[in-house]
């Protein structure tokens, strides 16, 4: 007998021992994972910038020199920012026209149309395109909007001198560095003339004249101004300064239209005066509109329409309207436009032929008024319409212009040719020299008009050309990427199945702990000769350094994947012998979580889905939980009503206005929700379907009046909301007193539960109640309602998963809790294919905190004086962190939740933290393709932002989930049905 019970204590120290260890290594392995995600997420989301915002600028082209007489000895040209092309053309209540001067230039002196802006509709971006005459950077969108990431040629650079007038903010971005450039900002204080935008311009305009004025004392700047190839450049921001701050159908706003349009008169009259050789042109355009809520930014008709008015030297004179001339040749402008855009009726110039132009037109149209090359980065195309030349010069002007893109064409075919191993060529444009030579011929025989078509159509294959060598490596790249992704995924899925199922059995888990290594490294050996192949080509290629990454980053998870191949193996043979049933299960399981998630990507766009997400969920938990439980039980009911009460908010605007009496009552709200959950808590011991989660612990809790506590705190919160905004509101200093007050309840409440009672139900509703305070004195409007609403929705969670244990029979209990002796979790159970369900609710949940009341993805979406009740001193810093603070304590709440879901259905957290993140990484990578690198920058950096957000979830839910645990990690459940556990 005693030696009997030695080899069974011996046997269960092996055991023990055994389990050990395999527990060690398991720890092992998942810091390791962690480590390995959180640097394969960091890795591939800079791939978007090699991939969608790379510099579409190259260098090295030679100059192409035009070979005709240059129309005009100077030229001035007239920004106005913010000028929207409807309100500068119609007329006003009255019947009057805001601009009389240049009115009456496009019906006498010149030609007139729409300049149509691409977005990003920002002043920068404009002024490249006007002045450089390609569109902006899109490498800038990492840049801000104020510097060059790389420099570029402009029409400034070809003149001999140019003289800039206007704001700091934008005259020095094309005018610094240029020793060939003079050029004056408005005075460093003029911020405090911002609210008297027609003042600013006025100075910009006296400064010009000054300089005129001097000229007439000093010889060498009057021999200056009198040579050829001079650019006068004058920006006035009225139009931009007074929509956005009176919006542009405000007076002042429409009355800065006329103050522009005097400045323009002043400077015609003034140059005419000084110069009288009719040798100036004169160019008045805009960089961008104005939306009616006074922003700019995206691709709505009131910020890409802008007015273009032409005249002086070398520009043709008005033309009446006819069928000849206004035919519909189905032509589409960058922002779709149509060629034949009809004009208002309220502008009165439908008699008069209209040209519009793109606004990138208008680089090279300068430029070939003062007879200059065309800048070498420029992608405009010619408007011959403008121009009054002969013939033979004006096919010279659409030559010099199609060789200019040709140039660009070339070099970047010459640039990717000399450092490709294999390179394919752009067919279309393969006997360029041949179709020049044939233009030279027409030109030569004069047959300009065929010459003139024929160069035309070779300046719209060189700009094909050029977007072919602009995405050429983003097959390469794109597909290195998607197979990391997926390469990384498939890792996730065998650890889970390898670490937390049983799917597998005992014989993968010896496999496991025995490391047979032979085989193993081979494949890693192979793995690691393939790499350096891929290394060899990316070098001789001259790739950059972030290229090697990727590259190495997907071989390495690949080669990790194959040297699992006994696993893999074993694993196919233990599917192959099971039912069809079984893989219908995963399929129907696959395409469901598929749906989901496909519906979480579309969330991030449209809010409004989620509204329609919990109606129907509500209506469907409550017919499912009705066939599980009585409905006396009340679980229907409320998991039906607080699904409906949750679906209201995603229907609000993103925009949160002011509601001081909603953030009030919010605060009665969150007390009277955490009342009933103490009395739910508290007088329930013969409930049946409560067990798991209330509390029934008859001792004496060690802090008995924490509740009361912190119910006070909330009624506190409240009450300072209305002091703090009423004295905001009244102009009237926050008091240090009102500020200590603030961080102090917000501080104590934060700490207080975790002192509070161990059981799910208690400790839940004290984290519900300490975050509250902090919430309420950090919120403005409707969101306050969210945050109880979202605690509701979260409680009918727990109440779903809670009857779907009570209701399992027998037979589940007993698989879920069997051969307990060889899972190497604790306390815990095997995942199986049911509870694939909690990862994806606790991402629709999770999802729903990011978007319930505003877009995470754009801080700005959210209103900055929500914090003014803690601080009242501008400080960047604080502010942002007190706001990312309240966006993250609904967060907060949903993991807390999550976490203690895990521990009632007995699930090892952080298998479920690993189908997250599997989960998550299907949504990145369908916003990787949804990057965009055209659109408004804040659609562009909404894209990113989407993409970046889901890509850093592998470090954000895993910080979250640390921070939570503090509050979570002693959470008792209760037993489950005694009925059932006795059966088992």
């Amino acid at each position: 007998m005693g030696g009997g019970e030695r080899e069974v204590g011996e046997g269960s120290n092996v055991k023990a021992n055994a389990k050990r260890r395999r527990r060690i290594w398991l720890k092992r392995k998942e810091k390791w994972l962690v480590v390995l995600g959180v640097v394969l997420h960091a890795v591939y989301m800079l791939s978007i910038f090699d991939i969608y915002f790379k510099s579409p600028i190259v260098h090295g082209m030679d100059l192409v020199t035009p070979r005709f007489k240059a129309p005009a000895k100077r030229l001035v040209l007239l920004v106005a920012d913010g000028l929207r092309a409807d309100k500068f053309f119609e007329s006003d209540s009255e019947g009057k026209f805001r601009a009389p001067f240049l009115r009456s230039v496009i019906k006498e002196k010149g030609r007139w149309g729409v300049s149509h802006a691409r977005p990003p509709t920002e002043s920068r971006p404009g002024h490249v395109s006007i002045i450089a005459g390609f569109y902006e950077d899109p490498s800038a969108v990492t840049k801000g909007w104020k510097a060059n990431p790389v420099e570029f040629d402009s029409v400034f650079n070809r003149s001999r001198h140019t003289f800039s007038y206007g704001s700091p903010d934008i005259v020095p971005i094309f005018c610094a560095g240029l020793p060939h450039t003079t050029w004056n900002s408005y005075p460093h204080d003029f911020e405090d003339f911002a609210t008297d935008a027609s003042f600013l311009d006025e100075w910009s305009f006296d400064q010009f004249k000054g300089l005129l004025n001097r000229s007439k004392e000093d010889p060498k700047l009057k021999e200056l101004l009198l040579q050829d190839n001079l650019v006068v450049f004058l920006h006035l921001l009225g139009c931009d300064s007074n929509g956005h701050a009176h919006r542009p159908f405000s007076s002042i706003y429409l009355n800065n239209v006329a103050v522009v349009d005097s400045i323009a008169e002043r400077v015609y009259n003034l140059l005419e005066d000084y110069y009288r050789d009719n040798r100036t042109s004169y160019v008045f355009t805009a960089d961008h509109g104005m939306h009616d809520k006074g922003s700019h930014g995206d691709g709505h008709p009131s910020n890409t329409d802008t007015p273009l008015v032409v005249w002086g030297a070398g520009v043709k004179h008005p033309k009446p309207v006819s069928s000849s001339n206004h035919s519909d040749c189905g032509f589409r402008f960058v922002d779709e436009h149509m060629h034949d855009t009809p004009t208002p009726t309220e502008w009165g110039l439908h008699g008069i032929e209209r040209v519009d132009v793109n606004q990138a037109d208008i680089a090279p149209l300068m430029s070939t008024l003062l007879g200059l090359p065309c800048p070498v980065n420029s992608v405009g195309s010619l408007p011959l319409d403008y121009i009054d030349m002969i013939k033979e010069d004006e096919v010279e002007a659409v030559v010099a212009n199609t060789k200019q893109i040709l140039n660009q064409f070339l070099r970047k075919s010459q640039t990717k040719q000399s450092n490709s191993l294999y390179f394919k060529p752009f067919k279309p444009l393969g006997d360029y020299s041949s179709l020049l030579d044939k233009i030279e011929d027409l030109i030569s025989i004069r047959d300009y008009a065929a010459a003139r078509k024929l160069s035309e159509d070779l300046r719209v294959l060189a700009l094909q050309g050029l977007h072919y060598f602009q995405t050429y490596d983003w097959l390469m790249l794109m597909t290195v990427i998607i197979l990391g992704y997926i390469g990384w995924m498939t890792y996730i899925v065998l650890h889970v199945l390898q670490s937390y199922t049983s799917l597998a059995g005992y014989m993968f888990r010896k496999e496991q702990e025995d490391h047979q290594t032979d085989n193993t490294r081979k494949v890693q050996l192979c793995g690691c000769l393939f790499l350096g192949l891929l290394c060899i080509i990316l070098f001789k290629e001259h790739s950059p350094p972030l290229y090697h990454a990727y590259t190495s980053m997907t071989v390495f998870l690949w080669t990790q994947i194959f040297s699992e191949y006994r696993f893999i193996k074993a694993l196919w043979k233990e599917l192959y012998g099971r039912r069809i049933n079984y893989f219908a299960k995963i399929l129907a399981t696959g395409v469901f979580s598929v749906f989901i998630l496909e519906f979480l990507v579309n969330s991030f766009t449209q809010r409004k889905l989620y509204t329609w997400c919990f109606l129907v969920s509500g209506v469907i938990s409550f017919l499912y939980l009705l066939k599980l439980i009585p409905w006396r039980s009340g679980v229907p009911i409320f998991v039906c009503v607080a699904c409906w009460f949750l679906s209201v908010f995603t229907l609000m605007p993103a925009e949160i206005p002011d509601n001081n009496r909603l953030v009030i009552g919010s605060g009665v709200l969150i007390i009277m929700i955490g009342v009933a959950a103490r009395l739910l808590d508290l007088h329930t011991e013969g409930n049946k379907y409560w067990l798991s989660i209330c509390n029934h612990d008859k001792k004496q809790p060690k802090f008995p009046m924490l509740f009361q506590l912190q119910a006070l705190l909330v009624g506190l919160s409240s009450v300072m909301v209305s002091i703090s905004t009423s004295h905001r509101t009244q102009k009237q200093e926050l008091l240090a007193l009102h500020q200590i007050t603030n961080w102090s309840i917000a501080g104590i409440s934060i700490v207080l539960p975790l002192f509070s009672a161990n059981g799910l139900l208690s400790r839940l509703t004290s984290i519900f109640l300490g975050f509250a305070p902090t919430f309420l004195l950090l919120s403005i409007g409707y969101e306050a309602v969210f945050y109880g609403a979202l605690a509701l929705a979260l409680m009918a969670w727990i109440l779903v998963e809670n009857t779907l244990i009570y209701s399992s029979k027998v037979n589940r209990l007993s698989s879920s809790f069997n051969n307990m002796e060889d899972n190497v979790i604790l306390d815990g159970r095997y995942l199986q294919l049911s509870d694939v369900r909690i990862p994806l609710i606790f991402m629709v949940l999770f999802n729903v905190a990011f978007f319930g009341t505003g877009n995470f993805a754009s801080i700005a979406s959210f209103e900055i004086s929500s914090v003014y009740r803690f601080i009242t001193i501008f400080s960047p810093f604080l502010m942002a962190a007190l706001l990312i603070f309240k966006l993250f304590i609904p967060f907060l709440l949903v993991i807390c939740v999550f976490s203690a879901i895990t521990k009632l259905n007995r699930l090892p957290r952080l298998g479920c933290y690993f189908l997250v993140i599997l989960f998550s990484d299907v949504m990145t990578m369908h916003f990787f393709f949804l990057v965009r690198n055209t659109g408004s920058w804040m659609e562009i950096g909404n894209s990113i932002s989407h993409f970046g957000i889901v890509s850093a979830q592998v470090v954000f839910v895993l910080l979250l989930f640390a921070v939570t645990n503090i509050y979570t990690k002693d959470i008792n459940i209760g037993s489950v049905d005694r009925s059932s556990r006795k059966a088992m």
